[in-house]
């Protein structure tokens, strides 16, 4: 029998597959459909201080290999979340919940985590630090190593739950980032966000996303992620959480060797709701075939 447990920054799951942000809402669309409690754990919507609507239609379009997307955070704001959608997923869900938290300055990343450091079921704080600087003429948090540091920072101060900055890939040096998240005190460190890509139609000349460029997830991005996790677990000693293109139980092994604890499947849910599901039945097959009685002895095994 596999043991398909791993142990996340201090955090028990049952197995590594973990819905990804955005994909999954918070649990109670899918949980009429499955079982939920199948899962290591999900990671909710991505979360603001404030209510956002999220940015103007239309804001999905399909690709070759995946899809393209610029919602723009939606959510409905940090302290909703606690008075209504925490309550629910206790009831839908056991286990340890990922809280995905976004922010436009150090002050809104760390009052939101502030929140949520009471949040029991909430075990983890997933930092998106994709989110542009407002105080910094809109770059991207994650794009420059001390901005993301201080974020880490900021973030740290304010809880004693294990603090994961996820990463965007649309950088130079992931791994400079990555180490400048672990310098400030991470806990781990969840990537690849979504790239920045887009399409133009055809028709009507203009493209096809209102925002003009949206990120870019599914298959097509799963080798670009593999190898920015392997740069990654090459460059810093905390733990990874592998993301990007992961649709198979197959999947979800490659990108353990390549270094990742734990792994989210993302625009599969959105493509299959039943993928996650599909995956944790599959897991044990591939161990099996793989010749390993412990998942997590796949963590970096790559490497070896």
């Amino acid at each position: 029998m596999v043991n398909l447990g791993v142990n996340l920054a201090g955090v028990e799951l049952k197995n590594p597959v973990i819905p990804a942000s955005g994909t999954f809402g918070f649990g109670r669309e899918y949980a009429e459909l499955y079982d939920i409690n199948i899962l290591g754990s999900f990671s909710w919507k991505g979360t603001t201080r404030d209510m956002r609507l999220g940015n103007p239609q239309p804001r999905i379009a399909e690709m070759a290999g995946g899809m393209l997307n610029a919602v723009g955070l939606q959510n409905p704001g940090i302290d909703a979340v606690i008075r209504e959608e925490v309550p629910n997923i206790a009831k839908i869900f056991d286990g340890p919940v990922i809280a995905n938290v976004g922010g436009f300055s150090l002050e809104e990343y760390a009052e939101n985590c502030r929140k949520l450091n009471d949040v029991e079921q909430v075990k983890i704080l997933e930092v998106n630090i994709s989110c542009p600087n407002v105080h910094a003429g809109g770059k991207n948090f994650g794009c420059d190593p001390k901005a993301a540091a201080e974020v880490t920072a900021a973030v740290k101060a304010v809880t004693n739950k294990p603090v994961f900055m996820k990463l965007t890939p649309n950088v130079t040096d992931i791994a400079e980032i990555a180490r400048a998240c672990e310098d400030a005190g991470a806990d781990g460190v969840c990537l690849i966000n979504t790239l920045l890509g887009m399409r133009i139609n055809l028709n009507t000349k203009k493209p096809l996303i209102a925002n003009r460029t949206g990120g870019v997830s599914g298959p097509a991005v799963f080798p670009v992620a593999l190898r920015m996790v392997w740069d990654v677990y090459e460059a810093v000693k905390i733990p990874i959480i592998g993301c990007g293109g992961v649709s198979s139980a197959e999947d979800v092994a490659e990108m353990m060797l390549a270094g990742a604890t734990a792994v989210e499947v993302g625009a599969a849910n959105l493509k299959d709701p039943y993928a996650c599901k599909t995956i944790v039945e599959n897991l044990s097959a591939v161990c099996e075939r793989l010749g390993v009685a412990n998942i997590s002895d796949l963590t970096g095994g790559a490497h070896r």
